[in-house]
């Protein structure tokens, strides 16, 4: 009961931060009315009133450059505000296990630009998740135990088969996820995983989808018409960052085949496990 009532108490002290934080939210420019646009195309003068501009994911064309117009905004003007709460809101999400990685990574390639954007995202990724690691080690190991009993017990089976070469597990565990990324970092000690392993192949292992995502966000801010949506070079531009990613994980499966010790359906659909010598 003490560990859980630390738990809430850690939880509710960092939502008192985020939110008190998010109060503190820069004005955003004031989006002009449709009128108003196509008087300012046309040459004609037009009522400067205008709705604020809102940050939301995009449902059209028109509202994925109004995104990407308002982005480009918080980043000029309000850069440190703005690093400050990415990065709070991102270590919030990964330290309590909240979905939505995808989301802010994309955000950090439209913000922060290709470069900044994957080393910023790799690193809150790392902190959070580790973040997330010793929450369960020191609040939440009896009660992950006894909510996903068969899947803590699968992988500490797992990663004791594994432990000659548990980093190449970890890290095929990341590429090829078994169970979800949230899941692992909170039964990681549980399984008895090293902090430093589990360091290793979070950063390792998380990077391509990290890059993935920051990429997809770089084009997000970039584009400006549906004609670079889809051009050549914007189609080379995806075929090159897939190549990428898949690299890390086809060298790993190469690997995995023969030193890991891993369940593989047989042909009449029953799970075995096999070793390749």
């Amino acid at each position: 009961m003490r560990s859980l009532v630390g738990l809430l108490a850690v939880v509710a002290a960092a939502s008192v931060y985020l939110y008190s934080l998010s109060l503190y939210l820069p004005a955003a420019p004031r989006r002009p009315p449709a009128a108003h646009r196509h008087h300012e195309e046309s040459g004609e003068p037009a009522d400067s009133s205008g709705e604020p501009s809102r940050l939301k994911f995009p449902s059209d064309l028109e509202e994925l450059r109004e995104l990407a117009e308002l982005l480009q905004f918080y980043k000029t003007e309000h850069t440190g505000y703005v690093l400050l709460l990415f990065c709070s809101a991102y270590l919030y999400k990964q330290s309590f296990a909240i979905p939505g990685s995808s989301f802010l990574n994309i955000l950090a390639g439209a913000i922060f630009g290709p470069y900044q954007g994957l080393l910023l995202a790799c690193v809150l990724t790392t902190v959070g998740s580790t973040m997330c690691y010793l929450l369960s080690q020191i609040f939440g190991k009896r009660y992950i135990a006894n909510l996903f009993p068969d899947k803590v017990s699968m992988l500490q089976r797992k990663v004791e088969e594994n432990k000659d070469c548990l980093l190449f597990f970890l890290l095929f565990l990341r590429f090829f996820p078994m169970t979800p990324n949230w899941f692992l970092n909170m039964s990681a000690p549980i399984a008895n995983i090293p902090i430093t392993y589990f360091i290793c192949s979070v950063f390792i292992g998380l990077l391509p989808y990290n890059f993935i995502c920051v990429q997809t966000g770089v084009m997000l801010s970039e584009v400006a018409s549906l004609d670079d949506l889809f051009s050549w070079g914007r189609l080379l531009q995806l075929l090159a960052i897939a190549c990428m990613a898949l690299l890390p994980g086809a060298l790993i499966r190469r690997f995995s085949q023969n030193r890991l010790k891993l369940d593989v359906p047989s042909q009449n659909g029953l799970n075995t496990e096999k070793k390749v010598q």
